[in-house]
């Protein structure tokens, strides 16, 4: 049994680690609402003026729209190609199956500037022009991984003897798959490709590599930073970022917790 003084240092460990990740955040969500463009401490006052004037930007509702059409295309290659791996890692038994499961997780387990630098050199190697379909296939190679494994861990949940028993009552695979095997895997699907969503909304490094003139929002704020001619700005959009990437992770995070009680 842990003693009362390990539960302590334990919780206070716990707080300090949430403290240190967390409060850097909130700072600069609160700045977003600063009435000044200088970023001091205490604010001098709070205002709503700064979201208008970050949306009538121009480049930043361009940044804002090809990041949120890159993530939406990505996710749902990302759905099908992972589902399908997934199917075919647990249905059959073939020579390399694992070596293909591990090929499929390998690009979230690397180091996303390795991602990126990769994918340059392909995309360089076979003359193909940094566009925003590059974009797309950049974050599809790291988004399968999440849709990949909620479906696998789903699928090994889930009984065969229900698709059996579908079989035996004599539906074909089709509709065996339609009644049985999708319904019982529907929320992993969900939930892979909300976070699957979320992870591609905000990735900057392998965006840099594969973006070419492309001008997504996660560059936008890296130039934006780099030049400091705009923080205020740059605090509402982090603030945006921050609701769209927390907001899919949320929902895919109930939905887990309710299919694991269920």
């Amino acid at each position: 049994m842990e003693s009362r003084l390990t539960r302590i240092l334990l919780g206070a460990w716990v707080v300090g680690v949430l403290a240190f990740l967390f409060i850097p955040i909130g700072i600069i969500l609160l700045y977003a609402f600063n009435a000044s463009n200088v970023q001091s401490w205490p604010i001098p006052g709070f205002s709503l003026k700064w979201f208008p004037e970050t949306f009538a930007n121009r480049e930043v509702r361009m940044a804002l729209w090809l990041s949120v059409k890159a993530g939406v295309i990505a996710t749902i290659l990302s759905v099908c190609l992972g589902t399908m791996a997934a199917f075919a890692v647990h249905r059959f038994r073939f020579y390399g199956r694992e070596a293909l499961s591990f090929i499929v997780v390998l690009p979230i387990a690397l180091p996303g500037i390795i991602t990126g630098m990769a994918l340059n050199s392909f995309f360089v190697f076979w003359h193909l022009p940094l566009s925003f379909w590059t974009i797309v296939i950049g974050h599809t190679t790291f988004c399968i991984v999440i849709v990949y494994n909620n479906v696998l861990a789903r699928l090994r949940r889930v009984s065969a003897s229900l698709s059996e028993a579908s079989m035996d009552l004599g539906a074909n695979a089709w509709t065996t798959f339609r009644r049985v095997t999708f319904p019982s895997i529907s929320t992993a699907l969900i939930a892979g490709g909300l976070l699957a969503f979320a992870l591609s909304f905000d990735e900057v490094i392998v965006t840099t590599f594969t973006a070419g003139a492309q001008n997504t929002l996660p560059l936008w704020i890296f130039g934006a930073i780099r030049l400091g001619q705009k923080l205020p700005e740059v605090n509402v959009i982090v603030l945006v970022v921050t609701a769209v990437t927390f907001v899919p992770i949320l929902l895919a995070y109930r939905m887990t917790a309710r299919a694991s009680q269920d």
